[in-house]
């Protein structure tokens, strides 16, 4: 519900207060609360979930994902391919709370996550190989050979 307002000419306009104001009105829609703001200043920061960003590229031998999983132990991550879809998925574990320390922001998200993506018609669901590495999951995909057209000699009787 939209409301009008009288303007007011002694009320400075601040365009960061409009951002926000916009940027609230976003997340609530969407179920989402990055931050709340308190007399000025921010008071919270809270995130809904997180998903690890990932590139997906590939060549003519296979498809290559990498993700990024930034203080995720290797232990805590699973990659499997079922039906023809590839997921990811694991756990980045919440840093224990120090009772000497004050915390002035978190904003870097904790918890279970998970990726999925359907496989490609021509990608090999039998040959898929991962490596974790400086934080980034490398999972490989193989391509499965193309049918290659053949020529059938027609037979003249």
């Amino acid at each position: 519900m939209t409301t009008l307002s009288r303007w007011d000419p002694s009320k400075v306009w601040d365009p960061f207060k409009e951002m926000s104001d916009l940027q609230n009105r976003l997340t609530s829609l969407f179920n989402l609360t990055p931050f709340r703001r308190t007399d000025g200043k921010e008071e919270t920061m809270t995130v809904a979930e997180w998903a690890p960003l990932v590139d997906i590229t590939e060549d003519d031998k296979e498809y290559l994902i990498k993700a990024e999983l930034p203080e995720v132990r290797k232990e805590d991550v699973s990659v499997t391919v079922e039906s023809g879809v590839l997921t990811l998925s694991g756990d980045r574990k919440y840093e224990k709370e120090e009772k000497n320390k004050r915390y002035h922001r978190i904003e870097r998200a904790y918890g279970r996550f998970e990726r999925s993506f359907t496989l490609p018609e021509d990608a090999d669901g039998t040959q898929v190989g991962a490596e974790f590495k400086d934080g980034v999951l490398k999972v490989r995909v193989v391509k499965q050979e193309k049918a290659r057209p053949r020529a059938i000699e027609v037979k003249v009787a």
